[in-house]
């Protein structure tokens, strides 16, 4: 079993590896310092297992594995507990939360060693973990992989976020990313008042609009400051009123 450590503290990084002495069934090909070297460690030795920090330098360990398509059973170690702790119980592998005892960490691994072969049964755990964390976290940024490039977009340089199939399309000032998420689960971190869906498919940057106009019973058509025109709903004009108070 192939294991990759991403961790920001050279202990932390130690101390798996020390503990991992007695699973002779599984192998650390690499280590890791933050979230960019974790992402290309799992693209290049695509390991069955890793080990992930969530407060990194760069990018958060959960901004990495957003990023990850078809990502690996992960164990989740943290030193924080303000929101973690609920996501990680309903969701996610397991996670130790730091420091943590040899005992603690025999049975977070053991645990993933039992779910290996078990992928599309963890992909659905991310995914709960993703919105679960949208419901507790309101989101500042927005990290998108192009290629094996990474940009960390600010939120005020998004236009609008528009649904494509199991896609959101970002169309910001840097130009349009796909990111693999749920709009629902999008929705639900994004700071309220700033951010207003529109339409089953469009969530717009209020800071980004120019001008409303009806364009027949109970439809209306939203312009952007760039010329992009945007479906609106009848309770996405509701919600439109509700934020811009007109």
């Amino acid at each position: 079993m192939k294991a990759v450590i991403i961790d920001d503290e050279n202990l932390a990084r130690e101390l798996i590896k020390a503990y991992l002495k007695k699973f002779d069934q599984v192998e650390v090909i690499a280590e890791c310092s933050d979230g960019f070297q974790g992402l290309k460690a799992i693209q290049q030795h695509n390991p069955d297992l890793i080990f992930l920090d969530i407060q990194m330098p760069k990018i958060t360990g959960f901004e990495m594995l957003e990023l990850i398509e078809n990502p690996p059973v992960v164990i989740f170690s943290t030193a924080f507990d303000q929101y973690a702790i609920k996501a990680f119980e309903l969701n996610a592998t397991d996670y130790l939360l730091k420091p943590y005892s040899e005992a603690r960490f025999e049975e977070a691994v053991k645990k993933a060693i039992a779910k290996i072969g078990q992928k599309e049964s963890n992909q659905k755990e991310l995914e709960g973990l993703k919105e679960t964390r949208s419901e507790q976290e309101s989101l500042d940024r927005i990290v998108v992989k192009t290629g094996n490039k990474i940009q960390i977009l600010a939120l005020n340089q998004v236009h609008h976020f528009e649904a494509q199939d199991d896609y959101v399309a970002i169309h910001s000032d840097q130009g349009k990313f796909l990111k693999l998420m749920r709009m629902k689960a999008l929705e639900n971190g994004l700071p309220t008042g700033d951010f207003v869906r529109i339409h089953r498919s469009h969530i717009v940057n209020v800071k980004h609009i120019e001008k409303l106009e009806l364009y027949e019973k109970d439809s209306y058509i939203l312009y952007l400051k760039n010329g992009q025109q945007l479906p609106v709903s009848r309770s996405g004009h509701g919600r439109l009123k509700e934020v811009l108070r007109y």
